[in-house]
């Protein structure tokens, strides 16, 4: 475990999860346990969305590569790279064809094992400022290795009618629970708030839009995403891809409590 900490907030973490921000003394993390998911957060690379309907198999430059829904970067171990007080950068490192068991198989998917054909290296740094919870990811690999990338944290609810807010509208848990497996979409966003116990900021750079997603009224995920993957057809995904130049890709997530 990981534990970070300042003035008046803390943030612990295991194996490179996000299992826990507090500001004084006030959990705002989805707990494990809890109904509705049994993580807190997780990253979704190199892509985001199910594959199965396109026999797990997607298209990118250099070959097809076999990924399950989010892509293959949950199934690998992250190692501490630097530590702190206040902060902590972890990292992944893939090289190109290596088979990745997939934890899905048997009971949830039939694909037994996933690769990608491009080598990378995911780092994702966790500090603890005084305006809030910072969280940074780099994308190093190969020229114009195609990827896209979702931040997965899923927060905690208390109030009967909380709400999430943008600069364009105002969303409820019921139209969320509504949209069901494919998210809720809210395109061409960098800012978004929910409105339950206080007020919590997320703020981003580099993703470009969110998706929402629940189950349960306890908890929601709020994602930011460079993709969504339900815009389009599985047999199309290849269009939400970016694409990595000679220097790394940087993205940032902050969580602020007002």
């Amino acid at each position: 475990m990981v534990f970070l900490e300042n003035v008046n907030s803390n943030a612990q973490l295991i194996a490179g999860e996000l299992i826990s921000f507090k500001v004084n003394g006030q959990e705002y993390m989805h707990q494990k346990g809890s109904s509705g998911w049994s993580n807190t957060d997780t990253e979704m690379f190199p892509i985001i969305g199910p594959t199965n309907e396109v026999g797990y198999s997607v298209a990118v430059p250099r070959a097809n590569a076999i990924q399950d829904q989010h892509g293959l970067l949950r199934e690998l171990d992250y190692v501490v790279l630097e530590q702190t007080s206040t902060q902590v950068i972890y990292s992944k490192v893939y090289k190109a064809g290596t088979l990745v068991k997939n934890s899905k198989y048997p009971e949830k998917s039939p694909q037994q094992w996933l690769l990608w054909p491009y080598n990378f290296e995911f780092q994702k740094k966790v500090e603890l400022k005084d305006s809030g919870l910072q969280i940074t990811f780099t994308v190093a690999g190969e020229k114009d290795m195609a990827f896209m990338l979702g931040y997965h944290p899923a927060f905690k609810l208390e109030t009967a009618s909380p709400l999430i807010v943008t600069s364009a509208k105002t969303i409820t848990i019921s139209e969320i629970l509504e949209a069901g497996s494919k998210a809720f979409h809210v395109p061409d966003c960098e800012s978004i708030s929910l409105f339950d116990k206080g007020e919590v900021i997320i703020k981003t750079e580099g993703f470009g839009s969110f998706m929402l997603w629940t189950e349960v009224p306890n908890m929601v995920c709020i994602e930011p995403i460079t993709f969504y993957p339900s815009s389009i057809p599985q047999s199309k995904l290849h269009e939400g891809f970016q694409y990595l130049n000679t220097a790394p890709k940087i993205f940032k997530v902050h969580i602020a409590i007002k």
